[in-house]
């Protein structure tokens, strides 16, 4: 069940045997597209590396050991009649200092940077950051570096919306990065939350 204001998610267990880990953005995207392709329910996976274990404070000395148990939120992506999913984020540009871009998170972080202050992997719901075309390059720049510390919104030139199901249309052809490997170009995207997609361990 997706995460309720005041209640309380996942639970400390011991981490199973032969729990497979997943120690960046890619190899847990490779996991979870190939298992959701071939039909089969994605299998437990442990939370080590990477932008969502990043956000939920993952680290590799705890396995074998005590670790946080829970569910997490997967975002089905749809563009030209292909489907994929991502964990972690969805990222569309085609310059990062000029023109719109786009950050459909997950994960609270992209990198180094904690680009979703209020996104949880659980709650039902995909964080959309846009960048407005007309922001100015130097204001790019200053949002950049005030990303490092998640104090970049409120801005004139970045909107932030949260939702089930986002369809997001550009003015011009985008490339669209999925987990951090590139997929296509597209002129929209629609990205829907599957809750409560698998479990995982961090």
């Amino acid at each position: 069940m997706t995460i309720q204001r005041g209640q309380p998610w996942g639970q400390q267990v011991q981490s199973p045997a032969q729990l497979p880990l997943m120690s960046s953005n890619v190899q847990l995207n490779q996991w979870i597209v190939a298992q959701r392709r071939s039909g089969r329910p994605i299998s437990p996976v442990g939370l080590v590396a990477g932008d969502l274990a990043k956000t939920l404070g993952g680290d590799p000395s705890r396995f074998p050991g005590t670790v946080n148990e829970a569910t997490m939120d997967l975002l089905r992506v749809e563009c030209d009649e292909r489907i994929t999913w991502a964990a972690s984020h969805v990222i569309g540009f085609r310059a990062w200092w000029r023109g719109e871009a786009f950050l459909a998170m997950n994960a609270q972080y992209y990198g180094k940077f904690d680009v979703a202050p209020r996104s949880h992997p659980n709650d039902g719901k995909v964080d959309v950051v846009h960048i407005g075309a007309a922001m100015p390059v130097r204001q790019r720049r200053l949002a950049r570096s005030r990303a490092l510390t998640g104090t970049h919104l409120p801005h004139p030139h970045l909107t932030s919306t949260q939702s089930a199901e986002a369809t997001l249309q550009f003015e011009t052809s985008m490339v669209l990065w999925v987990d951090g490997v590139r997929w296509q170009a597209a002129n929209s995207v629609r990205i829907t939350v599957e809750p409560d997609a698998f479990v995982a361990f961090f």
